[in-house]
């Protein structure tokens, strides 16, 4: 008996010592001065120092211009693995503090990240700039600045298609699209552009206006020099068959 309550002590002993721990590098982040429109992307780096895996159930972000990403996978003792928080400063000029915090299986079952800085306008971080550092930014050129979709039937959501090069010396990052009809989106988040390299970016119209439109469109990213315009055409009309083409809403359309 004496040597079976040693045997149940020694495992419950065992168990008791049996845990995760995340060992963070660092918990804070300071960007400094970025330029608006930039993905300020930053990866906190943490060790499983403990004697079991590290299972991360939830990264959630304080605000949702903040995108988490991490190891999705069991971080085994003595291992590495990462938090990445995205903040887009797309629209978002002035200071921010921003705050991930971490779900785990881990002794420290909630863990709090912080990211900081300062948004400036790409007109305010460009003389702040030196000469070698504009020479190594990224550069945007559209093959074009317009896309008309002609006539068109509300409810439908067409795709414009640009090309985008990448004419400087860093990767290129698309940030966010704006506006005034808040009816354009990315069809999927477009990849960094390499140096020298060209990528077809996928524009979703969902404008729902009848009539003849022309809509402006700002593509921010960053690229220091500003950001790019492009301008979305199209004639609207709520039936594209029948005697509909020829009236919509009591007001006639310019065609037949």
């Amino acid at each position: 008996m004496k040597q079976l309550l040693t045997v149940c002590l020694l495992a419950l002993a065992i168990t008791a010592r049996a845990q995760a721990v995340m060992k963070f590098e660092t918990d804070t982040h300071d960007f400094g001065k970025v330029a608006e429109g930039t993905m300020a992307t930053y990866e906190f780096k943490f060790k499983n120092t403990g004697n079991q895996p590290v299972v991360i159930a939830n990264v959630q972000a304080s605000c949702g211009c903040t995108t988490p990403d991490w190891t999705k996978t069991p971080v085994l003792p003595g291992k590495t693995g990462i938090i990445k928080a995205m903040y887009s400063s797309a629209g978002r000029p002035g200071v921010f503090n921003k705050t991930v915090t971490v779900t785990s299986n881990a002794v420290e079952p909630s863990k709090v990240l912080s990211i900081k800085g300062s948004v400036l306008t790409k007109d305010e971080i460009k003389p702040t700039l030196t000469p070698a550092q504009l020479a190594q930014s990224p550069h945007l050129v559209l093959d074009k600045s317009t896309h008309d979709f002609g006539k068109m039937e509300v409810g439908q959501q067409p795709i414009a298609r640009f090309t985008v090069k990448n004419t400087g010396k860093s990767p290129l990052v698309l940030g966010a699209l704006t506006s005034s009809c808040y009816c354009v989106g990315y069809k999927a988040t477009p990849a960094p552009i390499a140096p020298g390299q060209s990528a077809v970016v996928e524009l979703l119209y969902s404008q729902r206006q009848l009539g003849q439109v022309n809509d402006a469109v700002t593509i921010t990213s960053n690229d220091v020099s500003g950001d790019a315009k492009v301008t979305l055409k199209a004639t609207i009309v709520r039936d594209l068959s029948g005697n509909s083409m020829v009236k919509e809403s009591g007001t006639a359309v310019p065609f037949k």
